[in-house]
């Protein structure tokens, strides 16, 4: 992190609204966790079991992600293989590709991921909510849906809240987890943490930081931010702009417990910059 913002206030301010709201006296002691982590730099902050010990194989953390509009079939297939050789949590793409690629990725354990919404999340709820169960018919077991944001920045959480319990009950009919992109980008903290909150309320499973077509992409604050929200009650997916080991170590060790990445081939086997991309290209 560079900027200057006071993080050990903010992480307070954010720990105490959130136990306020829960009633929740048994975690007031990961407030001075999380004020030691901040003197020893951002980088370090999280309380997702052993922040430190981060993997070694942190292939199983990825969403192998495809959300370029110009995608071909072979882009896509080539992803999936790409996904089962490396065996990378997911793949992501959008919905138009779904059947395509449950079919070509059924018996490798790796699953299908979707987007909804996406990537602007102005959709109806009802939209969304339809488009949510195509997907899952088409055989994606995990959707990745853009709130509302406009709607959130207005103040209308019982629109945004609606708006993902939508999506959030049509995964919880066939097993599928509801990622709740909350697009940090555009948002203040005390919005993200709110964006945070709604999900939870909800039922999502996991809250995401980007869609990747943002102004901006996944820090390390904003992972810490949103994992200092929810707590250990959902997965913390860091999305847009990661492109090696590194940076997926430090969102670990922020607190998330997914990645997304266009760049999983080079991230897992080390490749250079002058070396071949995967099928994805790194737009993400």
């Amino acid at each position: 992190m560079t900027d200057t913002i006071n993080k050990e206030q903010l992480i307070e301010l954010v720990t105490r609204r959130v136990l306020a709201e829960l009633g929740g006296a048994e975690r007031r002691s990961d407030l001075g966790q999380a004020r030691r982590a901040v003197d020893e730099g951002a980088a370090r902050i999280g309380y997702n079991g052993n922040g430190a010990d981060v993997p070694v194989e942190i292939a199983r953390y990825i969403d192998h992600t495809l959300l370029r509009p110009d995608a071909t079939a072979e882009d896509i297939d080539r992803l999936c293989d790409e996904a089962a050789k490396y065996h990378f949590a997911a793949v992501c793409i959008n919905p138009a590709w779904v059947r395509r690629a449950a079919k070509r990725l059924r018996g490798t354990g790796v699953t299908v991921a979707s987007v909804v919404g996406f990537p602007l999340g102005a959709s109806l709820p009802e939209i969304k909510a339809m488009e949510t169960r195509r997907a899952l018919r088409d055989g994606a077991r995990e959707i990745d849906m853009v709130i509302n944001i406009g709607a959130l920045r207005s103040g209308d959480q019982d629109l945004v809240r609606r708006d993902i319990a939508g999506v959030s009950d049509a995964c919880r009919e066939v097993g599928a987890l509801n990622k709740v992109i909350i697009e940090a980008a555009y948002l203040g903290d005390e919005e993200k943490v709110i964006a945070c909150r709604l999900a939870q309320l909800a039922r999502a499973h996991f809250v995401k930081t980007s869609t990747g077509f943002g102004p901006g992409g996944a820090t390390v604050f904003d992972v810490a931010l949103m994992r200092e929200t929810v707590g250990e009650a959902l997965g913390v997916k860091a999305a847009g702009g990661i492109h090696t080991a590194d940076d997926v170590r430090q969102m670990i060790t922020a607190g998330a417990t997914r990645i997304g990445a266009s760049a999983g081939v080079r991230i897992v086997s080390g490749a250079t910059d002058g070396d071949q991309e995967g099928a994805s290209g790194e737009s993400y």
